[in-house]
């Protein structure tokens, strides 16, 4: 098994990581205090309590239930810069050079705060990030699939600026997968995409939902990215066509176990990925709700397939730079670095 000092020191690039699930208790509560916002009354009382629920969620949707209440304490643009900002300070200090990462405007939204507020308190915190760490980023705007297309277009009208003139780099599509297939959203990816020809697409699928799942957001949402897609394992002409288009799957072990898609990373099919020669990256997806940030998520990769070497781990580490999003310059570069790290510690 590899050292944990050099996963730690591994340029690391993260493709799935909502920001409001990066809302740690000991920030909740602050923000209760700070917005005047009441709980429900069977909401744990204290940042103890909390962390103590947050260990052990039935399933998806117990999770997604506190979650969203989670949400409502984020009410001013100050509150979403300071959730961000608290992201990029933890995960700095992991090794992340690049992150990419989802947010869901309609949570916020449907409590009468703007997209504007969001984005803008969002965005600010991802220029500091740049300007203090040198973490390049991007910002990914996610539909909540249990709402209705119809409402969802609504969102895509309302992020129109902000789509059109880039600050928001992707259209994603994130909760529940069943029962809101990818065909309902059809008419959404099309309408975001019309509004900026440079706009990446990208879905949950296949962490709940079937291969199929997986194969609908490719054909009918044209994404060019997976999130999850641990399903794909269970489909042989699709692992052929993720392989041969290069298709990043974002998987999430930590994630997956938590909310029990699998008892144990072990499970996970990431030696087949690796074998099938399909690209993916290694995320925290909420982690402040699953226990682990990126680097925890590799240190229990690497205890769960203790048998990858330096070598497969740089394979890892330069399929996500592969897979990201950023210019080509900036690739080269951590791909570059990936190359000194792996050399200074196969001596």
């Amino acid at each position: 098994m590899v050292s944990a000092e050099f996963l730690q020191e591994l340029p690391k690039c993260e493709h799935h990581l909502h920001l409001e699930g990066t809302l740690e208790p000991d920030l909740l509560f602050p923000l209760v205090k700070r917005n005047n916002i009441t709980l429900p009354d069977d909401f744990p009382k204290s940042v103890e309590e909390l962390n103590e629920k947050y260990k052990q969620f039935r399933d998806l949707q117990d999770f997604l239930d506190y979650y969203y209440t989670g949400t409502n304490v984020l009410i001013k643009e100050q509150d979403f810069f300071d959730l961000a900002w608290a992201y990029f300070q933890k995960a700095h200090k992991q090794g992340l050079v690049h992150a990419e990462v989802f947010y869901d405007p309609q949570s916020h939204t449907s409590r009468g705060i703007s997209i504007e507020t969001v984005t803008k308190g969002f965005q600010r915190a991802c220029d500091k990030a740049l300007i203090e760490f040198k973490i390049t980023s991007k910002l990914i705007m996610c539909l909540l699939r249990h709402i209705e297309p119809e409402e969802c277009l609504k969102t895509i009208e309302e992020a129109t600026p902000f789509i059109k003139d880039g600050t928001i780099s992707a259209l994603g599509l994130d909760s529940a997968e069943k029962p809101f297939p990818p065909n309902l959203f059809v008419e959404c990816y099309q309408k975001a995409s019309s509004l900026n020809e440079n706009l990446r697409l990208t879905a949950h699928a296949g962490e709940e939902g079937t291969a199929q799942y997986v194969s609908d957001a490719l054909d009918l949402l044209q994404v060019t990215r997976i999130d999850h897609g641990i399903n794909s394992q269970y489909d042989d002409e699709l692992l052929d066509r993720l392989a041969r288009d290069q298709i990043l799957l974002t998987i999430c072990p930590l994630s997956n176990v938590k909310l029990q898609v699998v008892q144990s990373v072990s499970e996970l099919p990431l030696q087949k990925f690796l074998d099938r020669n399909v690209p993916f990256s290694l995320n925290s997806d909420d982690p402040a709700y699953f226990g682990g940030y990126i680097l925890e998520n590799y240190v229990q990769v690497s205890k769960d397939f203790p048998h990858w070497d330096h070598k497969t781990w740089g394979r890892i580490a330069k399929n996500a730079i592969n897979g990201s999003w950023c210019e080509n310059k900036r690739k080269n570069d951590l791909l570059n670095k990936v190359d000194q790290i792996v050399i200074k510690y196969s001596q």
